[in-house]
């Protein structure tokens, strides 16, 4: 028995049309099956032996899954697909038609597994992956004449199509990410700096969906920066929805710490964060990063910041996203941060940093 799970993740307040962001789907894949070969003999006036003349059946379509820039959720993916079966053959040496090759549209960046094993990562735009073979048609009594058998009876079934279960897994393609606990202030920065609009209020809730911006510079080029929902203690053990979250860390190049200095010791949170992610990917901290120390437009952060850099060995960058404070020297550490990247990659063409 087969037990289908989605998660969604949305707002509580979205409009009911909305359709919600879904970031994991589990589908059943049944490949379309080969038509039937056919069995008769060619008839017609004054041609009393005209032989066999059944044609062979259609193949039967296959499934495939086809990465999709202009899809940004998994929420169209239906818990089952069938593909079209070939048809029958026919007299008169007729061979029946292929069935049509089913077509699933995902976001880029989406995840193909099989009992918890990567099998496939649609990582750009057009990517294909034949998940499923359709069944090979079954042969018409035509196939099997020869000079031993001149009236063959024989014509056989079309093969049964492929049948997997997979899980589709949706992950943030993005070149930073924004990594803190909630409430720290992720979607207000992200704000601040891009032209992303996630929600943001007055009073303290969590985004349950990542967000991602791009942040442009003179020269053109854009960085994508997303906004990794809030990450609790004991994540990695799946608590909350932690696994959900923290699997769209793993693109990301860099990573920008948001840590709330308006907390009474905000040098723990990056302690603890650091616990999560390298409890879940071992190494996944030590990626190129900076502290982002936010709510420095608050009396009490002021005196926080010295002692957080004391603690630390990563550049902290003290900004207020609520009021834009200090928002360009991020910008800025963000472009080095990518012209960075792309250098130790062996890239060539640097460009400078104008913003």
């Amino acid at each position: 028995m087969v037990t289908f799970i989605c998660i969604q993740l949305s707002f509580s307040y979205c409009h009911p049309q909305t359709r919600h962001f879904v970031d994991c789907r589990r589908v059943r894949l049944v490949a379309g099956s080969g038509g039937k070969g056919a069995c008769s003999f060619h008839s017609e006036p004054r041609k009393e032996w005209g032989g066999p003349d059944g044609g062979n059946g259609g193949d039967g379509g296959s499934i495939i899954i086809k990465a999709n820039r202009f899809v940004k959720s998994l929420a169209q993916v239906t818990p089952v697909y069938k593909a079209e079966d070939g048809q029958s053959g026919g007299n008169k040496n007729c061979y029946g038609r292929n069935g049509n090759s089913t077509y699933i549209s995902v976001p880029v960046g989406t995840v193909v597994k099989e009992q918890g094993t990567t099998i496939m990562d649609l990582a750009k735009h057009g990517q294909e992956y034949l998940a499923v073979f359709g069944g090979a048609g079954g042969k018409g009594n035509r196939f099997f004449l020869s000079n031993e058998n001149r009236a063959p009876l024989t014509a056989t079934p079309g093969t049964a199509g492929q049948e997997r279960v997979l899980q589709l897994e949706l992950r943030t393609m993005a070149h930073a990410g924004l990594v803190g606990f909630p409430n720290a202030g992720k979607s207000s920065l992200l704000r601040a700096i891009s032209n992303a609009r996630p929600a943001v209020a007055a009073y303290p809730f969590t985004t349950l969906n990542p967000h991602v911006g791009i942040v442009e510079y003179r020269d053109h080029e854009q960085v994508a920066v997303a906004d990794i929902p809030g990450i609790i203690r004991g994540a990695h053990l799946n608590r909350g929805l932690g696994i959900s979250f923290l699997r769209h860390i793993e693109r990301c190049r860099f990573l920008l710490f948001v840590l709330d200095l308006s907390a009474p010791e905000p040098w723990t949170q990056l302690q603890h964060l650091c616990y999560e992610l390298d409890q879940y990917e071992p190494g996944l901290s030590q990626r190129p990063q900076a502290i982002v120390a936010n709510k420095m437009d608050l009396p009490e952060a002021r005196e926080k910041l010295e002692t957080l850099k004391s603690q630390v060995t990563q550049r902290v960058i003290p900004i207020s996203a609520l009021t834009g404070q200090n928002t360009e020297e991020l910008i800025l550490h963000l472009r080095e941060l990518y012209d960075g990247y792309f250098q130790d990659d062996g890239s060539e063409g640097v460009k400078p940093v104008r913003w």
